[in-house]
């Protein structure tokens, strides 16, 4: 999971460095339970104290700019539903990228102004490690190996800090042979190092294996499809759409270019960014426009 920003290196973000599995103290509401849930043996922690009124995932006004002062995201308004799938489409730099590694905490960015609610919790000052335990998964798109750790550890640790929970090898086991035959990667893969030596077929479907095991509250996606062939993108959609059948209160935000995904994953609701602001609402219509016409319609709308 670690990947390169719209704009800038790679960097790290969620959990792509091997995250801690201990319990931080300035978020008291990430206190591990003893609740298991299924998929191969094990599952964890809920955030017991949420608020079950306040939306899932919700931006507020949100301004992100670099780490030297240059404004990129100015002014988003966004709110995902528990269960809803939202795309973000835009031209190259209008900052849907850099809006999904700043809400993955990325360092080379800073949140301004405005609020980033987890299930009404403000999470803008959060370190990544704990948006991360919280269940903001970010999905990159430019998956970077990590050498000398394998996926199977990688994951267990993983999900070990997601939990807070203890997870056995066989447990870790079971789920990873039951997702990548889902995403037809080959059960050899867990004990190859993270991504070293994968196609970018191979690293795409990775990141939703992570997403699988995870169990995110909100798992963005960053231009996952982007460099996927025809077969490849049917079964990273498929693997997305499993994950949906088994956590049914999970959203999803898609960042895209192209219709094609969103054929597969039939987003709730679509946003056209322009110039670091959202300048359109609606749905699969706006995405059939852009294929139609492209995106010269909504630059410099407002």
């Amino acid at each position: 999971m670690i990947g390169s920003p719209e704009a800038g290196n790679p960097t790290t973000a969620g959990l792509t460095a091997l995250p801690k599995p201990h319990f931080v103290a300035d978020a008291p509401h990430l206190q591990p339970n003893s609740r298991h849930h299924s998929i191969g043996g094990f599952w964890g922690h809920r955030n017991t104290l949420r608020s079950m009124a306040a939306p899932l995932f919700d931006l507020s006004d949100v301004h992100i700019s670099t780490t030297d002062g240059i404004e990129i995201v100015k002014g988003v308004d966004l709110t995902v539903n528990a269960g809803e799938v939202h795309a973000l489409m835009g031209p190259n730099g209008c900052g849907k990228s850099t809006l999904a590694s700043a809400l993955a905490g990325s360092p080379e960015y800073e949140i301004t102004s405005g609020t980033v609610k987890l299930h009404g919790d403000d999470i803008a000052d959060w370190d990544p490690d704990v948006r991360a335990r919280a269940g903001v998964f970010l999905a990159f798109q430019y998956p970077q190996a990590i050498p000398g750790v394998s996926v199977r550890n990688f994951l267990q640790q993983a999900v070990q800090a997601r939990t807070g929970d203890d997870v056995s090898t066989i447990e870790i086991y079971m789920a990873l042979t039951e997702w990548m035959e889902t995403l037809n990667m080959d059960t050899a893969f867990m004990d190859r190092f993270l991504n070293e030596g994968f196609s970018g077929g191979e690293k795409k479907r990775n990141e939703i294996l992570q997403m699988a095991l995870l169990k995110p509250e909100i798992a963005i996606l960053d231009e996952t499809d982007s460099g996927l062939d025809i077969d490849a993108l049917r079964v990273v959609a498929e693997g997305v759409q499993a994950v949906r059948a088994k956590k049914t209160d999970l959203g999803v935000l898609v960042i895209t270019h192209y219709q094609r995904l969103l054929n597969h994953l039939q987003p709730d609701v679509v946003h056209i960014m322009s110039e670091g602001k959202i300048v359109q609402t609606g749905g699969m219509e706006l995405v059939e426009t852009i294929e139609a016409e492209g995106f010269d319609s909504f630059v410099g709308a407002t």
